[in-house]
């Protein structure tokens, strides 16, 4: 009951200017939203000469597909690069480390905290950063203690600090998965999409998120019980592929207007000529 509609929705969906302003000013707290209420309305014009975006639209105009595929890599990128594992699977991995059940359960909640206080850094950190650098910075970070992380863990037996040494890893892994892939996903696939093709390509991320959320729940075990520490090599690899991904598929999209972001995918045919 508290929670107002999208200003985007009710402008560009529903064509009631005022309402939107009304809730802009809301959201924003002061009444000083011309500038925002510019963009919105630009974006509104742009659109009314638009049909509907269905699933067809999706696959087949270039200007849609292209950001669909970058909007559903991100989401694979999020899933894909272990974290949830590490997440879920925590406790079993620090005792596979050598650790204790004890230990390992404090170490477990040594992480959620982690987790939970890099929420709030990248809350500062997504407006002061490009969402492209800091998805480069948390995928790069993660490979990194990945491959310590292998490597420690197949040496585990060698010393009686090596297994504490996974306590600082996972967290590491933590961090470096907060800074950046943990968030800005979620920011791209809503900032490279107009209002009319927003929802639907909002709807494929979540479904293609929580499908490779699955199946990566359920092969994680598997997969380690057969492959040992050798299991995070996988995600190692599949890291690489993200990274390289972001850094020639993914534009930047701090401080553009849609417009500006919708530029970026239109075939050359389609630029208005200077």
């Amino acid at each position: 009951m508290l929670c107002p509609e999208s200003p985007k929705y009710i402008l560009i969906t529903k064509g009631r200017v005022k309402d939107a302003e009304k809730v802009l000013n809301w959201l924003r707290g002061t009444l000083d939203v011309k500038d925002e209420m510019t963009e919105m309305n630009a974006e509104f014009e742009s659109q009314k000469a638009t049909a509907g975006t269905g699933l067809r639209e999706m696959w087949t105009d270039p200007s849609l597909k292209s950001p669909l595929i970058i909007a559903v890599m991100m989401q694979l990128a999020q899933q894909l690069s272990g974290i949830n594992d590490v997440m879920f699977f925590s406790t079993a991995i620090f005792e596979d480390a050598g650790l204790s059940t004890i230990t390992s359960q404090y170490a477990t909640l040594g992480m959620g905290v982690m987790n939970v206080l890099m929420t709030f850094v990248s809350m500062v950190l997504i407006e002061k950063a490009g969402r492209k650098t800091l998805q480069l910075v948390g995928l790069s970070g993660m490979l990194f203690v990945v491959i310590l992380l292998t490597v420690f863990l197949a040496i585990k037996d060698m010393a009686p600090w090596i297994p504490y040494i996974s306590i600082v890893l996972v967290i590491a892994f933590v961090v470096a998965f907060a800074t950046g892939p943990g968030s800005i996903p979620w920011f791209l696939v809503t900032e490279l999409f107009n209002q009319s093709a927003r929802p639907l390509a909002t709807s494929i991320s979540v479904r293609v998120n929580w499908t490779a959320n699955f199946f990566v729940g359920i092969g994680f075990l598997p997969l380690a019980q057969l492959l040992g520490p050798c299991v995070f090599v996988i995600f190692a690899v599949l890291l690489i592929v993200f990274i390289c991904f972001t850094v020639n598929r993914v534009p930047e999209t701090k401080n553009k207007t849609i417009e500006e972001i919708s530029a970026m995918f239109k075939p050359p045919s389609d630029l208005p000529s200077l």
